[in-house]
């Protein structure tokens, strides 16, 4: 009966699995799953709504009886159903400038319906990609770069700029595509992958990048005004033509100030405006490159006429003359024309002219041929040179013999020193802006899909853009037009604008608004960002600019863009800027790469991106790009901005970023230290190898704190923070009643290691008494290759007085498992005394090495001797030569082996017969009249045939070495001898020791017959009594210092 129903008991959980499983599947379905991140605003771990969930709804999450065997557990895992409810019901809406702006207009209302964002990938992410990548280096210096560098390298210029930013965009989809990304983009998504000191770094260098960029756009924009629309403007005016670079210099810094502090008063005053202008600004940059592309496309049929007004080879600009001609008739009268006057003394036909001028011809020729013309073949290759060297087209003409005069006359000469990886520097800034979309992620419908596509297509678009203008450039343009950087050859025209249609107005009004918009973004986007990083706490001195104006608005942060981008206004020089925000952004493209690659190669757990078109190489291809640019276009500046990033990462380091993002560097140290394990555990170290690796066994009181926190400073000055150490203790109980117990003493002992500047593991094990908690200690801490070879632990100093035999029955039960360990046991006697951090005078550290157990002894104080507490104690060596040794050859033997390793120690030989005059005598005298009160019931013979055995089987030729252990005596053989050792024994060592710092003594090993074990403790107190600082040591069974190299 009980068995039919049991199993109708069965059929109905059955059935009852099947329908909530089925419910669940349907859940699952009609609920879009949304991944959850934290916003980064200081809280150790990714806060979560649903886990350890304290809100009032907690009696609401779970109705139905049926869960009866999870209620328990209700509380911290939650049902699977309201999860998923809750789940449906996130929404990530950033704090962005949105935002901020309906609070503006709309303070009356207490809160606004906050709308859900609705952009998709093509107005989201394409276009802001497409108008930040586009800009001012296509309209100012495409066409200079092309005719400098040539058509070859120019494209090879351009395709290295967009493989790297395709490869970063591959690289950064995949980490945009890993879970939500708030507001703050690109610095969130390093930061989350791979940690607050990378993010805080990188974060910087972009954010010095965009400054810099603002910078660049400014002096974009001036030069354009200046140049092109209104040059009759300019403040500072050129004497000559030698002084006309540094007018230029002086007028784009008063210029450019005054446009930084109108722009900065637009961005300070409401971003909405910036906003709304984005579109208009955006048109611009459409129509100024459809502009181009109809003008290219006229020229094949009616190319526009700029003539180039060459002498000899020479170009000459033509702003001061219209005719170019030398002399021309009119009224059958030959007179001299404009251009004469500017080479001639005067307008006379006689008068003295410059020598190049008389001896060669003038010629006009056309500054835009067209695209059939076969202009091509002569811009394939490059013409670079010097600042000062006048360009010139490769037709023959005269030399003149002195050229000194050449700079004074109207040519159109080189600016600046131009090479091809100056050009790189100067060329990339027009690749960046490719995170335009990622930082508008809280803006988009589906931002997970829209980021990968969008950005991808925007580099496939500027990248077909740039290149065609390459080969579109050198086709249609005359190359010393091309390489005439300012128009002058044209009438100051600006060279690209030479070749649209319908009028050359429209690209520079076009490129003049692009310049305006860019810059205006740039000085909206970093001081966010700058926000970010400051709200984030990583960079303690930043925190002030985390603060801003009552919605928000980033006023400090504001205050040190503008602060940052006038030292770039104040160089003053488009092409001195340029590099510097290359370097900046290359960094951080550098880092995103290194982001995924690291993410993929560690194949962590949480690394799921939706966007699966990556690969490691592909990262690690646009990782080695990003360093090989930033070190071809300017090592110097490359190695500012390491610096400087590594100065950051350093500093937030040290600053101790309290910040657990889940980072990629984690998951690199965890594997590189999952490889050493594998590695360590392989084989057993080399004795040149062995250090001691310690286990501490620390005892508590009962309030949990640490006894003898000396012992973690002892730990401390023998490791000198190298190697292992593990700090374990032992709480009795079981582990489900002591288990905040055993979290709070871990704390304890923590605080502890951290205030005697102890490095190491803690680890406090729960057992049900204390010799089974030590034992469990000694058998399993550490892991793999990273075991403890070393135990360390304090004497038990009230052993006599203590009514509870267990505690030294629990110390010797440790000196016996120590042992079968083959661990090395260390016993720290008066550790209360021994030296906290004050440095300790010239003494001496004193070694009584009476066996030899693998020469831990010898090892100890060199090791002590490392740390500044320890440093100017000499080390003493004294053995003890038995009763037929030769105690002068054995100093002699001492002496050489210390030579030879290595080891400065004075050496003395203390004889036996000092210590015990005959055995035989002796153990007949404690016989007769219970000499040093020696406990009446171990009264045993010594004969003297024990005697001679004991003797011969020390003098056998596999006996350890030379000395034998006076201590591991068995048990049958009399207690009273081994009183009367540790007596004499202790006398010499008094004697000799009493002064020194610290005393280390070999330890003689436990009885084998735990009857003995209380008169054991009392040959170790009695051998230790009128001591004040002493370490038993007692060898772990194998060699551990060598004389060999």
């Amino acid at each position: 009966d009980s068995l039919t129903n049991s199993i109708l008991v069965a059929h109905l959980l059955q059935s009852a699995v099947i329908m909530s499983s089925l419910s669940l599947s349907h859940v699952l379905l009609l609920s879009p799953s949304v991944c959850l991140s934290n916003t980064g605003d200081g809280n150790p771990r990714e806060s979560s709504p649903f886990i350890n969930n304290t809100d009032d709804d907690k009696g609401t999450l779970y109705d139905g009886k049926n869960m009866a065997l999870f209620e328990e557990e209700m509380d911290s895992n939650p049902m699977v159903s309201s999860l998923l409810n809750k789940l449906a019901n996130y929404t990530n809406l950033t704090q962005g400038v949105r935002e901020h702006e309906e609070a503006d207009e709309d303070e009356g209302a207490k809160k606004k319906t906050v709308k859900s964002p609705q952009m998709g990938t093509f107005i989201g992410v394409y276009l802001p990609c497409l108008q930040n990548i586009l800009g001012v280096i296509l309209f100012l210096r495409m066409t200079w770069i092309v005719g400098t560098a040539g058509i070859l390298e120019s494209f090879i210029i351009v395709s290295m700029c967009c493989s790297c930013t395709m490869l970063t965009a591959i690289s950064m989809s995949a980490i945009a595509t890993n879970g939500v990304v708030p507001a703050g983009g690109s610095y969130y998504m390093i930061s989350r992958s791979l940690g607050p000191e990378f993010g805080g770094a990188v974060g910087l260098c972009f954010y010095l990048g965009t400054t810099f960029a603002g910078a660049m756009y400014i002096l974009g924009t001036i030069e354009i005004l200046l140049t092109y629309i209104v040059p009759s403007a300019a403040i500072f005016k050129a004497e000559e033509k030698a002084q006309e670079a540094d007018a230029l210099l002086n007028n784009m810094r008063v210029y450019g100030t005054c446009c930084l502090t109108l722009m900065a008063l637009v961005v300070f005053v409401g971003v909405k405006y910036v906003n709304k202008l984005a579109l208009v600004f955006l048109a611009c940059v459409v129509l100024s490159i459809l502009a181009i592309y109809a003008g290219v496309i006229k020229t094949i049929f009616e190319p526009p006429v700029f003539p180039v007004c060459l002498l000899g080879n020479r170009t000459l600009q033509n702003h001061d003359f219209d005719k170019c001609m030398k002399t021309e008739i009119i009224d059958n009268v030959t007179v001299t024309t404009k251009l004469w006057s500017l080479f001639c003394e005067g307008p006379e036909l006689n008068a003295s002219c410059n020598e190049y001028f008389s001896l060669n011809n003038v010629t006009e020729i056309q500054g835009i041929p067209g695209l059939t013309s076969g202009v091509i073949s002569e811009n394939m290759w490059g013409s670079y040179g010097p600042a000062g060297m006048l360009v010139e087209k490769a037709v023959p003409s005269v030399p003149a013999s002195v050229a000194s005069q050449d700079k004074y006359m109207p040519y159109v000469a080189n600016d600046i020193t131009t090479f091809f990886t100056l050009l790189v520097g100067i060329y990339f800034p027009s690749v960046t802006g490719i995170m335009a979309g990622s930082n508008r992620s809280g803006d988009l419908r589906d931002a997970q899909r829209s980021i990968p596509i969008g950005t991808i297509l925007a580099i496939a678009t500027t990248s077909i853009i740039y290149l065609s203008c390459v080969v579109v450039f050198g086709a249609c343009i005359e190359g010393v037009v091309l390489r005439d950087k300012f128009g002058d050859s044209v009438k100051g025209n600006l060279v690209i604008g030479t070749l649209s249609w319908p009028s050359p107005w429209v690209i520079v009004i076009g490129s003049f608004f692009s310049c305006c918009g860019a810059g205006l973004q740039s000085l909206t986007g970093a001081p966010r960002l700058l926000q970010a990083i400051a709200r984030d706490g990583i960079v303690p001195f930043l925190q002030v600019f985390g603060h801003g104006k009552a919605n928000g608005e980033p006023t400090w942060a504001l205050l040190l863009t503008a602060v940052i981008c006038e030292s770039g206004i104040l160089i003053a020089s488009l092409d001195a800027v340029a590099p510097i925000l290359s370097m900046f952004f290359l960094m951080c493209y550098l880092f995103v790469n290194l982001a995924c690659a690291l993410q993929t190669l560690l194949r962590t757990p949480n690394w799921r991106p939706r966007f699966k078109y990556y690969h490691w190489a592909l990262s690690f291809l646009g990782m080695s790009l990003c360093l090989a640019l930033m070190f071809i276009s300017s090592w110097y500046y490359a190695l500012v901005a390491m610096l400087i990033a590594g100065c950051i990462y350093k500093y937030i380091e040290y600053r101790g970023a309290e910040k657990e993002w889940g980072d990629g560097i984690r998951g690199l140290s965890l594997n590189a230290a999952r490889y050493a394990l594998i590695r360590l555990e392989e084989a057993p170290p080399h004795t040149k190898n062995w250090r001691p690796q310690l286990l501490v066994l620390l005892s508590l009181d009962s309030e949990l704190s640490v006894k003898h926190p000396r012992l973690l400073s002892f730990t401390t000055q023998l490791k000198a923070g190298k190697g292992l150490t593990i700090v374990g203790s032992v709480l009795e109980g079981t582990y489900l009643t002591r288990e905040s117990d055993a979290k709070r003493a871990e704390q304890s002992i923590k605080s502890a290691m951290a205030a005697e500047k102890t490095k190491g593991f803690c680890h406090v094990v729960v057992s049900s008494n204390l010799r089974d908690g030590f034992s469990h200690l000694i058998q399993s801490a550490g892991l793999g290759g990273m075991k403890h070879n070393s135990v360390l632990m304090a004497w038990p100093a009230n052993w006599k007085q203590s009514n509870d035999p267990q505690s030294w029955r629990n110390f010797i039960e440790t000196i016996r498992e120590t042992t079968a360990a083959h661990q090395a046991l260390l016993v720290a006697k008066n550790v209360d005394s021994f030296p906290h951090q004050e440095r300790l005078a010239e003494g001496t550290i004193d070694v009584w090495w009476i066996v030899h157990d693998g020469g831990l002894l010898m090892l100890l104080p060199f090791l002590l001797q490392q740390h500044k507490v320890w440093r100017k104690c000499k080390m003493r060596i004294f053995t003890v030569a038995q009763l037929d040794d030769n105690s002068i050859q054995m100093k002699k033997d001492l002496q050489m082996f210390l030579y030879h390793l290595r080891l400065n120690a004075e050496v003395e030989v203390v004889e036996m017969a000092q210590l015990i005059h005959d055995r035989n005598t002796a153990s007949h005298a404690a016989l007769n009249d219970n000499s040093d009160a020696t406990p009446e019931r171990v009264h045993m013979t010594w004969t003297k045939e024990k005697f001679c055995t004991e003797r011969t089987r020390n003098r056998e030729p596999n006996a350890s070495v030379a000395v034998r252990d006076l201590f591991n005596m068995k048990p049958n053989q009399s207690n009273v001898r081994c009183m009367h050792t540790a007596v004499k024994l202790n006398e010499v060592v008094v004697n000799k020791s009493q002064g020194a710092h610290l005393v280390l003594l070999n330890m003689p090993g436990p009885p084998k017959s735990r009857g003995g074990d209380e008169n054991y403790m009392e040959f170790l107190e009695v051998l230790m009594e009128g001591l004040n600082r002493v370490l038993l040591v007692r060898g772990g069974g194998r060699e551990v210092i060598t004389i060999y190299s």
